[in-house]
C-alpha cells in the first residue's frame, strides 16, 4: 500500500483544501483526477512546440507529429493492439457513434437483431435502441441476475443467426459488474461467426489489464479522461480489416489523400476517421497517462482497487438502511459502490457530503434503464482509483452516518 500512498503526491487537486478541509474525491468513475505528469505533458505541448500535425516540415511541427503518433503506439501497446487499429475520437461516446454511422447503418437492416445488456451506459444503449427503431431491427436485452452478475446461459438464448451486433460493457459504471469478454466473444462467434462484437471498455481499460486480441472482440471503445488523461480524447480500437472496409463518417482536412473537382480519395485507416485538426494536446496527454499507468502496473492497479472496494463494501454495508446495488464481492466488480439510503434522496446525501468536501455522484449515472430494471430511482455512487485510501472510505462512512442523524 506504500506505493499508493506516495501516488497521491502526484495529484495536485488532492493537495487542495476547501475551508481548511482536504478533498475526498470519490467520483473517478465519472472522470479521473490528473497526475502532474499528464498536466506537464499537455503544458509542454502548448508552451514548447504548439503546431499542427502532419502538415508542417518545420522542427516543432515535426516534433508534434512525432509525439502524436508516439502516443498512438503507446495506446496500442497498452491494450495489445497495433497503431493502425487505433482511431482517436473525442470520447468513448463518439467512438461508439463512429461504429454506428460507419459500420452499423450499412450492415443492420429490417429483420436483423442487436443484443445489448441492461447494464449499459446510455452511450452504448441509445444508439442501438434508435437504430432498431429506425431500421426495424430487433433489440434484445441481456439482463443481469439478482446478484448483479451476468449469466452466460442468458446470452446463449439471445444470440442467433440473425444477430448482427452484440454491444456490451466490460464493466458496469453502476453495479461495477465485470463481464468476461473473452467468454462472451467465444459464445457469440460459436453461434454466429459473422456477428460483430463491440465492447464499451471505458471503465475497464483504466482499471485492469486489457488485451483486445485476447478478448477477440471486433471493436473496443474507451475514453482518455477516465484513465487520468485529458478530457476530449477517446479511442476506438477496431480490427484492421473491418476499419479498412468502413467509409469515413466525417469529411475534411487531414483525412484525405487527394481531392479533385470530381472526386476525392481518403487516407488509409485509422487516419481516414480523423478529419480536421485533432485534439493534439489531448492525445499527447493520453500518451503520458499510459506511461503513468504503466509505471504503476495494471495488475497493481486492479489489486489496489479490489482491496479498497472490499473495504468500502464492508464498511458501507454496516450502515443501517443502506442498500448496495450490484455484486457484493469486490472480485466481481470494479471500484464502485452505488447505493440508496432509505428515506433520504441521493441529492440530499451528496449535498451533506459536500459540506465535508466529499465528492460523490448522484442520479441515474447515464444508466436509467438499469435503475428501472433494479426497481429504484436515482442512486448515490462512490467510485475509486489509484489515489483512493481507506481513510477516504472512513470519511465517507462518517459522513453517511451524519446524513442518517440529520434525517432520522
Amino acid at each position: 500500500m506504500d506505493t499508493f500512498s506516495s501516488v497521491r503526491n502526484d495529484f495536485p487537486l488532492l493537495r487542495q483544501k476547501i475551508n481548511g478541509t482536504r478533498i475526498v474525491y470519490l467520483d473517478s468513475t465519472a472522470t479521473a483526477l490528473k497526475p502532474r505528469q499528464v498536466i506537464d505533458a499537455v503544458d509542454g505541448y502548448y508552451t514548447s512546440y504548439t503546431s499542427n500535425v502532419f502538415r508542417g516540415i518545420y522542427k516543432i511541427s515535426e516534433k508534434a507529429t512525432s509525439a502524436y503518433e508516439d502516443a498512438r503506439s503507446k495506446v496500442a501497446e497498452f491494450i495489445g493492439g497495433s497503431p493502425e487499429e487505433i482511431v482517436f475520437t473525442r470520447n468513448a461516446t463518439e467512438s461508439i457513434n463512429l461504429v454506428y454511422y460507419s459500420w452499423a447503418l450499412e450492415h443492420i437492416h429490417a429483420g436483423d437483431e442487436i443484443v445489448t445488456t441492461i447494464l449499459e451506459h446510455h452511450s452504448n444503449f441509445v444508439p442501438w435502441q434508435q437504430l432498431s427503431l429506425n431500421n426495424n431491427a430487433t433489440l434484445r436485452i441481456w439482463n443481469a441476475g439478482s446478484d448483479g452478475l451476468m449469466d452466460m446461459s442468458g446470452l446463449e438464448k439471445l444470440v442467433n443467426k440473425k444477430t448482427k451486433l452484440v454491444a456490451l460493457t466490460s464493466m458496469s459504471n453502476v453495479y461495477g459488474t465485470v463481464i468476461d469478454i473473452k467468454k462472451v466473444v467465444g459464445i457469440v462467434k460459436r453461434i454466429n461467426p459473422a456477428c460483430v462484437v463491440l465492447v464499451d471498455a471505458a471503465q475497464s481499460v483504466p482499471h485492469m489489464k486489457v488485451n483486445v486480441h485476447v478478448w477477440g472482440a471486433d471493436f473496443v471503445a474507451f475514453s482518455g479522461h477516465k484513465m487520468m488523461g485529458p478530457t476530449g480524447i477517446g479511442v476506438l480500437w477496431g480490427k484492421k480489416e473491418i476499419l479498412d472496409a468502413m467509409p469515413p463518417y466525417q469529411y475534411g482536412g487531414d483525412m484525405i489523400s487527394e481531392v479533385h473537382v470530381q472526386n476525392s480519395h481518403w487516407k488509409e485507416s485509422p487516419h481516414k476517421f480523423e478529419a480536421g485538426t485533432p485534439h493534439i494536446a489531448g492525445v499527447i496527454g493520453l500518451g503520458a497517462a499510459v506511461d503513468y499507468l504503466n509505471s504503476i502496473g495494471m495488475e497493481k492497479v486492479r489489486e489496489h482497487e479490489i482491496d479498497i472496494t472490499a473495504y468500502a463494501l464492508s464498511q458501507v454495508s454496516r450502515i443501517k438502511k443502506i442498500h448496495i446495488l450490484g455484486p457484493k464481492s469486490a472480485q466481481d466488480k470494479g471500484g464502485v459502490v452505488a447505493f440508496t439510503m432509505e428515506g433520504v434522496h441521493p441529492h440530499d446525501i451528496a449535498q451533506i457530503l459536500d459540506e465535508d468536501n466529499i465528492c460523490i455522484r448522484v442520479g441515474f449515472h447515464c444508466a436509467q434503464p438499469l435503475h428501472e430494471y433494479a426497481g429504484c430511482g436515482p442512486t448515490a455512487r462512490a467510485s475509486f482509483y489509484v489515489y483512493t485510501t481507506k481513510e477516504d472510505i472512513d470519511m465517507l462512512v462518517s459522513a453517511l452516518e451524519k446524513v442518517q442523524k440529520i434525517f432520522k
